[in-house]
């Protein structure tokens, strides 16, 4: 029997700045967003250029990493797992993200 693996790979830009998060235990964990380029056929059948953002966050020594040397605007693939979380806003509604947890980054 085959495993299902999740795995994805992305290489874009860093698209924000990094925030990051210090627990008393001494972990860290920095959250970022990163955008990638698309093409796709506009309305009037002309090919446009766009841009799809995604989370991210990293924790540890790749955190510490990331802080250090991930500035905005930096090109970087990344590679990690997706990871779905729920949480509930300031008004109380409840919302689902979808972010990428980095296990690998390369700056390009």
């Amino acid at each position: 029997m085959t495993t299902i693996r999740n795995h994805v790979t992305l290489i874009g830009s860093i698209a924000s700045d990094n925030r990051i998060m210090q627990f008393e235990n001494g972990n860290k964990i920095v959250r970022f967003d990163v955008t990638t380029e698309k093409q796709y056929r506009a309305n009037n059948g002309k090919i446009r250029e766009g841009r799809e953002w995604h989370k991210a966050f990293a924790w540890g020594n790749i955190a510490g990493f990331i802080e250090q040397f991930g500035e905005k605007g930096k090109k970087v693939a990344i590679h990690g797992r997706l990871i779905t979380r729920s949480y509930f806003n300031p008004e109380g509604v409840k919302r689902t993200i979808t972010e990428v947890e980095v296990k690998h980054i390369l700056g390009l």
